[in-house]
């Protein structure tokens, strides 16, 4: 008979928000699959618990993912823990989820605190709606790609960031998005927890001037919603005129154009011609 995955959440910080269901099921699991051996190895010292660790992070989970499903296959239960909040949560386990439920293995959540939810929580800012973003990617084209895609969200905007990142984050996420509200949110639940309610000009400045310490989370308010204008074709056909007079080619002005005012690229090419 199968075993199950248990999701586990520990604490983000302080340990009293350990709940009473994540300790029994680390304390009844076969093994356990940590993001850091050597950061859960403190957490189960801390509640007395002995368990067997199998270290599974971002640069070993094709390798252990496949061997760990395959105990829980066998037979055994495996409590899936990631350094601190929820695994699966801009997180590898989110991987070794995807693999059980591949192979019809029973997956069971633990409910524990998300940093991401925590600190939205108690930022101020709208949390109706609102994207998770996890991690900007450290490749420039992939980042600038990404701040590309949500400039024009509307909706809250939720970023994890690393203390020596912290202000090129900053400096991209200004240059990228405009001037915007944020909460810069750091330390969740330790006693340095704190909450700066600023822009993203005046973060820079700031954080120009006082080192980052500790682990952020950044909340900022979504893009302004902005009024739709409605073209004439007339309009449309004086500015393809325009991009042509600086040398773009006929069809790609056009295209251009119709892409921004919504009309059609054909009767806008038809106009150009026609004057």
């Amino acid at each position: 008979m199968s075993g199950k995955l248990y999701v586990v959440g520990t604490p983000i910080g302080n340990l009293g928000d350990m709940s009473p269901r994540a300790r029994e099921v680390l304390e009844s699991a076969d093994f356990i699959a940590a993001e850091d051996t050597r950061v859960t190895v403190k957490l189960l010292n801390h509640f007395e618990i002995k368990k067997p660790l199998i270290s599974y992070f971002e640069h070993n989970k094709y390798e252990k993912g496949e061997m760990i499903i395959n105990r829980i296959l066998s037979g055994e239960n495996c409590a899936l823990v990631s350094d601190a909040g929820m695994p699966a949560i801009s997180d590898p386990g989110e991987m070794l989820v995807a693999q059980a439920h591949e192979k019809g293995v029973r997956v069971e959540s633990v409910p524990g605190p998300s940093a991401c939810v925590t600190a939205l929580s108690i930022s101020g800012m709208p949390s109706g709606r609102f994207c998770f973003e996890g991690f900007l990617s450290v490749n420039k084209v992939s980042r600038k790609e990404h701040l590309n895609e949500i400039k024009d969200e509307k909706r809250t905007l939720i970023f994890y960031e690393a203390p020596h990142k912290l202000l090129a984050t900053l400096n991209d996420l200004f240059n990228a998005l405009g001037e915007r509200k944020i909460a810069v949110v750091k330390e969740l639940t330790k006693i340095h927890e704190t909450v700066l309610n600023t822009t993203l000009s005046a973060a820079v400045s700031y954080f120009k001037e006082n080192a980052p310490k500790g682990e952020y989370v950044l909340i900022i308010e979504g893009a302004s919603p902005r009024e739709k204008v409605e073209y004439t074709l007339e309009q449309a056909t004086l500015m393809a005129k325009n991009l042509i007079e600086n040398g773009t080619p006929h069809s790609a002005a056009a295209k251009e154009i119709a892409q921004l005012t919504g009309i059609k690229k054909g009767d806008i090419y038809a106009a150009v011609l026609k004057d």
